[in-house]
Parts: structure tokens; C-alpha cells; sequence
């Protein structure tokens, strides 16, 4: 098999690319280890930036998304038992989020592919990237029970952290950047209406927590909890008991309870690998970078990456030049380092370190209270929120 780029992942940022690629008229092939049931229903992230939001909608993939994800304006920061609305539109020019989950944005862009796009094979384990470091790379897979190899002009790995693009890039070329949090998040599905119109985020003396949603029937929750706790442990009224414990304000706001039909427990981590580019292998999303959830910046730094890719091979099939393609790793890495600030500085602003001095806990407040008296520190959180400009 030949393609013009081989995409090795079918999560949003693969899909999304080929789907960009497709509408510039640059043919691809997806390689994809998972069934197509499992794309579909692996749940993940669910706020889009505004700037993910439109490249959707650009690229024929927002239609779905505009009827029925839930447009936010704001989200509400919650702090000794007060209260503190994030007004987006008014502190950033109009610019809001779109709460949409990652599955959604996975179904519509996989419909899209496979009626208009190119090759997308479902159950393509992905074995190796070939000479990556010369013209003409190559993925080793097998697929139904047979090896095969995809020869390309350029490969972009976006097969997570475990996947095998980012192992082509030789070890004395890379340099990498890490965080290990010593707690988790402890999240949950009920089948109930979001107790708030918008997203809480919550910093309490007992832990973090964030309530947040996938429709206006589906609430999705948070809790923070040590690292390493098995989600079997809590039991569903403990959960509750916990989040009312950690929302509670003032004022008579209630939580609303539901059937939990989902739990998980996500570890929290900060990782960036350096450059993003070997030869003509391309890394973007979760093989490059990784976010703790706090920021809702994960898939938002995946869409960035594919699109400053597909415009820097556009750029060269117009003009000859390959000045976008070899700026790649720096471009991303800019917006990367950006929301790893970002995703940081929410982790440690509203998350209660093991161990944590009263100290600490009186400057955590401290911050929370310059964010809510301040416009420019709300308007520097509004904007990180919303999304920075991609390339």
C-alpha cells in the first residue's frame, strides 16, 4: 500500500487530520488497532475550545455538534463556600467552549471518513515506523491476521502514549519533560440533570472537585483522590455524600443525585516529549504531550497539533517551500508549554497536595481571591480556558 501520509491512531486528532487532508485534496490512509466500537465509545474528553469548535465546523464536522453539544459562556470557581462566575464572552471578545464528548467528535468525523475520506482500517495494529529519518517512511502493521506495510511521503503518529511513532525517534535526539501528581480524579456517569448550567470547579480542604456533564440528562463528576485508589472502592452514596461535602456554598444550592452508571479513576500527569518532528515523522496529541484533565486541554492540544500539520503540507504543495514542515515541532511546542502552564497552574490552584501546610492552603485562597477581584487575572484565566490561537 502508498499513501501521501500514513496516520497512525484513529482518536480525534487522526481522524480530524485526515479529514483536514482529505478537504485539501491530499490522500491519506488511518491505521487504527481498536475496532470501530471501541473508538466510538471510549469516553475521554468533553470541552472543545473555541478554535476546535470552528475548525470542526470548517471541516464539515460541526453540524452535529451545534445541535447538540451545549454551549458554555463561562464556568463557576467555588472556594470557601463562595461562589465565582467566569464570564468567557465578556473577558475574551466573545469567545466561549463547547461542552461535546470526545466520542461525539469521533462518531461524526468516522461517518465523515468512511462516506467521503480515505482508507480508514479498524483492527491495524500499528508494529513499527520505518526510516523515519529519510523520504520515505514506512509503517510496518498487520491487519486480519496478515503483515502488510503502508509506504508514505510522511507519517504523523497519533497513537497515544503507548503507541509505537514516537519509539522511531532516536533516544539521543529526545529530551523529555515530566510531572507525576500524587493524586487522581475519581470520575463518574450518573443518570442525572447537571445540578449547575455550567461547569463547577470546586477547591475544598477535603480535595478538588468538578461537576461537569455530557447532556442535559448525563452528569459527569469529579473527585480528587489519592493516586493509585481503586474506583470499586467508593461506593455510590459515599461518592455523593463526598461531592455535596466539597460543592457546598452559602447560599441554597443543592446536588442533584442519580444512578452512577460509570466509574473510573484517571492518574494525573504532566509530559512533554522534544521535537515533535523526526525526518518525516510527525507526533501529535497524547504522543507528544500530555495534560492533567484540570485545564481541559488534552484533545484541544491534539486538534492544534494536526492542524498546524495539514496547513504547514499545504503550504508546501502550494509554494515548494518546507518552512512550515520543519517549524512543526517548535510551533506546537509553543502552544504546548502554553496550556502545560495552563493545566499547572488550575492542578495546583484547586487541588489539595498530600500533606499540605496551612500555609499553602491560605495562598491557594489567596489566588482564588485574585482571580475573582481582578479582571486581568480572570481575564488570563478566560482566555487559557477558551484556547490559544492555533500556529
Amino acid at each position: 500500500m502508498r499513501t501521501t501520509v500514513g496516520i497512525i491512531g484513529a482518536g480525534p486528532a487522526g481522524l480530524l487530520l485526515a479529514r483536514l487532508l482529505h478537504n485539501a485534496g491530499i490522500d491519506s490512509v488511518v491505521l487504527e488497532s481498536r475496532d470501530r466500537a471501541y473508538v466510538e465509545r471510549r469516553q475521554r474528553a468533553g470541552i472543545l475550545e473555541q478554535g476546535t469548535a470552528d475548525v470542526l465546523r470548517a471541516a464539515g464536522a460541526g453540524g452535529r455538534m451545534d445541535r447538540e453539544g451545549l454551549r458554555h459562556d463561562g464556568i463557576e470557581l467555588r472556594f470557601d463556600r463562595t461562589r465565582h462566575r467566569v464570564d468567557f464572552p465578556a473577558l475574551t471578545g466573545g469567545r466561549s467552549v463547547m461542552v461535546y464528548a470526545q466520542t461525539e467528535v469521533c462518531k461524526d468525523l468516522i461517518a465523515l471518513q468512511l462516506r467521503e475520506g480515505g482508507p480508514l482500517l479498524f483492527g491495524a495494529e500499528a508494529l513499527a515506523v520505518e526510516d523515519a529519518g529519510t523520504d520515505a517512511p514506512r509503517i510496518r502493521f498487520r491487519h486480519e491476521g496478515r503483515e502488510d506495510v503502508l509506504e508514505c511521503s510522511y507519517v504523523v503518529g497519533c497513537d497515544g502514549f503507548w503507541g509505537v511513532a514516537r519509539k522511531a525517534i532516536p533516544a539521543g535526539l529526545t529530551q523529555v519533560f515530566e510531572r507525576t501528581y500524587p493524586f487522581g480524579w475519581l470520575g463518574i456517569l450518573a443518570d442525572v440533570p447537571p445540578s449547575h448550567d455550567e461547569l463547577v470547579y470546586a477547591r475544598h480542604e477535603r480535595g478538588f472537585a468538578l461537576l461537569s456533564m455530557r447532556s442535559p440528562a448525563v452528569s459527569r463528576l469529579y473527585l480528587q483522590v489519592p493516586d493509585g485508589t481503586d474506583p470499586g472502592a467508593w461506593g455510590d452514596e459515599e461518592i455523593w455524600d463526598e461531592l455535596e461535602r466539597r460543592f457546598e456554598t452559602a447560599d441554597d444550592w443543592h446536588l442533584q443525585r442519580g444512578p452512577i452508571t460509570q466509574k473510573t479513576v484517571t492518574p494525573m500527569r504532566s509530559y512533554v516529549h522534544e521535537p515533535m518532528r523526526h525526518g518525516r515523522l510527525f507526533l501529535a496529541g497524547d504522543a507528544a504531550h500530555i495534560v492533567p484533565p484540570t485545564g481541559a486541554k488534552g484533545l484541544n492540544l491534539a486538534a492544534g497539533d494536526v492542524v498546524t500539520f495539514a496547513r504547514a503540507l499545504v503550504h508546501q504543495q502550494e509554494t515548494g517551500s518546507p518552512e512550515l514542515l520543519d517549524a512543526y515541532s517548535q510551533t506546537c511546542l509553543r502552544r504546548v508549554w502554553q496550556a502545560e502552564r495552563f493545566s499547572y497552574d488550575m492542578t495546583t490552584l484547586l487541588h489539595r497536595a498530600p500533606g499540605a501546610t496551612a500555609f499553602e492552603d491560605r495562598l491557594q485562597l489567596a489566588r482564588l481571591e485574585r482571580i475573582a477581584s481582578s479582571r486581568a487575572a480572570e481575564t488570563d484565566l478566560a482566555e487559557a480556558y477558551t484556547g490559544f490561537p492555533f500556529g
